[in-house]
């Protein structure tokens, strides 16, 4: 009886161990920092586990900042997967920002060290560990890169940039080009070793895409491997086009570090 008890308990231990790794989906996570708890939802796909998986990390736009741990899903990659999820055998950590921040200070160092658990938990691979964000997380795609080399292999800005328009009250330009002569310049020599595929909607009322015209511009001096398209017609949702562009995650997904 003992010796039953002991293998029926060491079977509910190795379940619980096994757990984190089987478990597939939109899942719940959340992350401590500076005393604060960060709500951040996993995507995992049901794939092959015995191999590591590459890895996405998407920031949400203005809109989905909260506490709900929902919302950043909602809109823009997550969207994208519900839609057409044969497109993403890859882990997908989708970070929230508290309301009225952006992906600087905290909120960044939040979404890290999300990024840092979802690959560890689920076995992701660094050397495909992608970046991506939308509008104000276009902007944190700028600024994570630049915070993080050598961490990511590929990036894809979608409506961001670098510089506040007048049109967004959101988006603040990163503190590691503030008081630069030419804050485009000084953000394409620290990314220019990272490949990225920029997209924008020519008529973005939000950010202009200007924004990434001039950082396409910049990154293209310096020979850069970099793509950039621009959807005639379009306004400031850029990302429904680009996230369902299947030619970007089978360019994405060839990337590596």
């Amino acid at each position: 009886m003992k010796n039953l008890l002991a293998g029926f308990l060491l079977l509910l231990t190795s379940c619980a161990t096994m757990r984190p790794t089987s478990e597939t989906g939109f899942l719940n996570r959340t992350v401590d920092h500076a005393g604060r708890t960060y709500r951040y939802v996993v995507y995992v796909p049901d794939s092959d586990r015995t191999r590591m998986l590459p890895v996405v990390l998407f920031l949400h736009g203005a809109g989905e900042r909260g506490d709900d741990g929902l919302r950043q899903t909602a809109v823009g990659l997550g969207s994208a997967i519900r839609w057409s999820p044969e497109r993403f055998p890859m882990i997908v950590v989708m970070p929230q920002a508290p309301a009225e921040t952006q992906w600087l200070a905290d909120s960044a160092t939040a979404a890290m060290i999300a990024l840092d658990a979802a690959t560890r938990e689920f076995r992701g691979d660094p050397s495909r560990t992608y970046l991506t964000g939308l509008s104000l997380g276009g902007y944190g795609t700028w600024h994570l890169a630049m915070a993080h080399p050598g961490r990511f292999a590929a990036l894809v800005p979608v409506c961001g940039g670098i510089l506040k328009p007048e049109t967004a009250e959101s988006v603040r330009q990163s503190p590691l080009t503030a008081g630069a002569a030419d804050p485009y310049a000084v953000t394409a020599e620290r990314v220019r070793a990272v490949p990225a595929w920029i997209f924008h909607g020519a008529e973005d009322k939000t950010i202009p895409p200007s924004e990434s015209r001039r950082m396409y511009a910049e990154l293209q001096k310096l020979g850069a491997d970099v793509r950039y398209t621009e959807f005639p017609g379009v306004g400031h949702n850029a990302w429904d086009p680009a996230y369902g562009n299947a030619e970007l995650w089978t360019w994405l997904l060839a990337q590596r570090r």
